[in-house]
């Protein structure tokens, strides 16, 4: 799953304050680099990519409450599990998140990724 570069590229192109789209590989050519490093983002959940789709999120829709991030997703505030943190540093900008709907509906954070400078 590649979708975090259509998605940064959506981001772009359209000003949007979050997109999901899933990149169906016709934009590993535009930037290499940036594709392969989205690629192996991973959080102690594992890769991110591989299970979930991620997508850009705006300052507001992410902050740290009692040393813990959270994150708003679809209206909803979710804590992120410790698991879930993408440790590197973000050379994409904006923070990213990763959620899925586990099998009781319930969203779950895969992975979440700071926006640059915090």
């Amino acid at each position: 799953m590649r979708s975090i570069m259509v998605a940064a590229l959506a981001a772009l192109a359209f000003g949007a304050t979050s997109s999901r789209a899933r990149d169906d590989g016709r934009y590993a050519g535009t930037d290499p680099a940036m594709h392969a490093w989205f690629d192996h983002l991973a959080s102690g959940k594992g890769l991110c990519c591989s299970f979930a789709d991620g997508f850009s999120i705006a300052d507001v829709d992410w902050e740290v409450r009692d040393g813990r991030y959270r994150v708003r997703v679809d209206g909803q505030w979710i804590d992120v599990p410790d698991s879930a943190l993408v440790t590197e540093p973000n050379r994409f900008g904006p923070a990213v998140v990763w959620p899925y709907r586990d099998t009781d509906g319930l969203t779950q954070i895969r992975c979440f990724l700071p926006g640059a400078g915090t």
